[in-house]
């Protein structure tokens, strides 16, 4: 009994609380096209101790289905952030960040140090002291990194101007904690060395992780690959991820800055995308977490008695900081629906906010009282922002007068050609999109094939479309078709079914070993199915009539008759009966594609 009782201790209870949580929500609210943010700052706000927890005592059998430690949550919450920092290296590449410095270290600086000085200013006029107003200047300017990137794409004219901003923001974290403990009223003199002393020590890692990293993740990686398994796959990430992110927090930087470089470094690697997708449903869960906890910071009856003092702040704080955020962008030269779907969405507080005032309160350069206030406004601004992004959305529309999509025009190229398997007979599909200018990307799991490829110059890139939403995150909505070429006939079957399921109107041309294989590929879903057996039959039928004489012509035109007749017929044993759009081997955009109502 005793083993059972400490078996099920307080960490195990909170722990099926959050399970429990993340598997009502997520569901619930991806089944109303809602984000899942609110559901967890709710959950919290609900199970924390300012809610059932407030009643843990008077019916013990709350203890339950409420939080009893909130701060043991606190590691988990901090790990979220951290992963999600981690996907956002992944999704860029130190190309494409040297390419946003301007908008980095220009709008980033501009819209962290305007919005510091106007709150500043307010908050100064208002009676707080000037280093409290300035602490609190710092950390309202800060907007949320974890909400922020999560409801944007980064790839969108919203997304980049957003994610610039963060960029600074995290960078300039660091500084913002040792300025307030420069302004602490009984700070130590040599505050100064010591933001140097951590600098330095700072870049001499980052560059240690830039060297090391470059030449050591790619060999890593590689070895996970050929093993095949997820599992050592996801050892890998989570080693580099840890491992990057204590030896910056051990100079004296955030943990979050070592984590973007570690995703920078597995970005510049052909594994880029398999890692994202392991990582995904544990950085979910984690960023799960620490919205949980941002809901348990709120306590309702407080907030009931300052109602109208919270609802000012926070009101006056997002107001103030969409319309310089907007402004700002106007003058960098964004389009008007940009600037202001931007700002809107960058106007609340941050998750950093939280750790900028509890730094201002250590220091003593504001009191309690005034802590747990700014508190209240901030986890109310970080609830509300799901909502602040929909608002941003219908403003910028009607300030362009359009409901033009968020994508610029000048990013929509040519719809790519996604190759699955890239052996012998994907190169030569690859050699013939290219003599055509037809873009494409092509996928193995064979790290061989990938290194091979990759050295003569070809578009390929590791990657398992057996496994989760690899083809999601290529683009398989938008491609111009996808060319199955592995020699896996069941692998290939379940993949053609998958796609087909997912996206109805795809293209998918699936090579098949003979007739009988072909026949299962279309009844999965295949657009095109081509068995190479009866391939090479047509193409020594077409050398021999050559050959004997026969001129080009009839030969070409028989060769399509006899191959559209064996499609029939291979249709037939499918149990389909074959598309117009088929014939010749013709593949139109308009077709109806068979198997996709099955």
């Amino acid at each position: 009994m005793a083993g059972s009782n400490e078996l099920y201790s307080p960490v195990m209870s909170d722990a099926l609380v959050i399970l429990g949580a993340a598997g009502i929500v997520i569901p619930v609210f991806n089944r109303f096209k809602i984000t899942p943010v609110i559901g967890f700052i709710l959950v919290g706000l609900l199970v924390g101790p300012f809610g059932l927890g407030r009643h843990v005592f008077e019916h013990p059998w709350l203890t339950h289905i409420s939080i009893t430690d909130p701060g043991g949550l606190d590691i988990f919450a901090e790990f979220g952030i951290i992963l999600l920092l981690f996907s956002i290296g992944l999704e860029l590449s130190f190309g494409r960040l040297w390419d946003m410095r301007r908008m980095v270290f220009g709008l980033g600086m501009m819209e962290l140090v305007v919005i510091g000085s106007a709150l500043t200013f307010i908050l100064a006029a208002i009676g707080q002291a000037f280093a409290g107003a300035v602490a609190l200047g710092l950390a309202l300017s800060l907007s949320s990194t974890a909400l922020v990137l999560k409801i944007t794409n980064a790839a969108t004219p919203v997304g980049r101007a957003a994610l610039a901003m963060l960029l600074f923001e995290d960078i300039a974290l660091v500084p913002i904690i040792f300025l307030l403990g420069a302004l602490a009223p009984h700070a130590s003199a040599d505050g100064m060395g010591n933001l140097i002393h951590t600098l330095l020590w700072g870049a001499a890692v980052i560059a240690g992780l830039l060297v090391f990293g470059r030449y050591l993740l790619p060999p890593l990686f590689a070895q996970a690959a050929r093993t095949k398994s997820p599992e050592l796959f996801l050892a890998a990430s989570m080693l580099v991820v840890i491992l990057a992110s204590l030896l910056t927090a051990a100079v004296g930087l955030s943990p979050i800055v070592g984590s973007l470089i570690a995703g920078l470094l597995i970005a510049e690697t052909e594994y880029h995308s398999e890692v994202e997708q392991i990582m995904e449903p544990f950085k979910g869960l984690a960023l799960g977490v620490f919205l949980i906890t941002i809901g348990m910071s709120i306590d309702l009856l407080v907030v009931w008695e300052y109602l109208y003092s919270i609802l000012v702040a926070t009101v006056g704080v997002i107001l103030l900081k969409a319309v310089v955020t907007g402004v700002l962008l106007r003058l960098m030269g964004a389009r008007r629906g940009t600037a202001t779907e931007t700002g809107i969405l960058m106007s609340s507080p941050s998750e950093t906010t939280l750790i900028v005032l509890s730094a201002a309160a250590t220091a003593q350069l504001i009191q309690p009282g005034t802590n747990q206030f700014w508190q209240i406004v901030t986890a109310i601004g970080l609830t509300v922002t799901p909502l602040l992004s929909m608002f941003g959305k219908i403003a910028a529309r009607r300030v362009d007068q359009v409901e033009a999509p968020h994508h610029p025009a000048e990013t929509e190229d040519k719809p790519s050609t996604i190759i699955i398997g890239f052996g012998r007979v994907g190169k030569l599909v690859a050699d013939m999109l290219t003599r055509h200018d037809r873009p494409y990307i092509a996928i193995d799991t064979d790290t061989d094939f990938i290194a091979d490829g990759r050295a003569q110059g070809y578009n390929v890139a590791f990657g398992d479309a057996a496994r989760g939403d690899a083809m999601e995150r290529l683009g398989a909505e938008n491609a111009a078709a996808v060319i199955l070429t592995m020699d896996v006939p069941v692998t290939a079957q379940r993949i053609v079914r998958k796609l087909r399921q997912q996206y109805p109107d795809l293209p998918i041309i699936a090579r098949a070993r003979d007739a009988e294989h072909a026949a299962l590929l279309y009844r999965a879903g295949a657009t095109h199915a081509v068995p190479e057996t009866l391939e090479s039959s047509l193409q020594l039928s077409e050398a021999v009539l050559v050959e004997t004489g026969v001129p080009m012509g009839p030969v070409i035109a028989s060769i399509h008759e006899k191959r559209d007749t064996l499609r029939e017929q291979i249709m037939e044993q499918g149990g389909l009966a074959e598309k117009p759009a088929l014939r010749s081997g013709v593949l139109t955009k308009d077709r109806e594609t068979p198997g996709a109502a099955q």
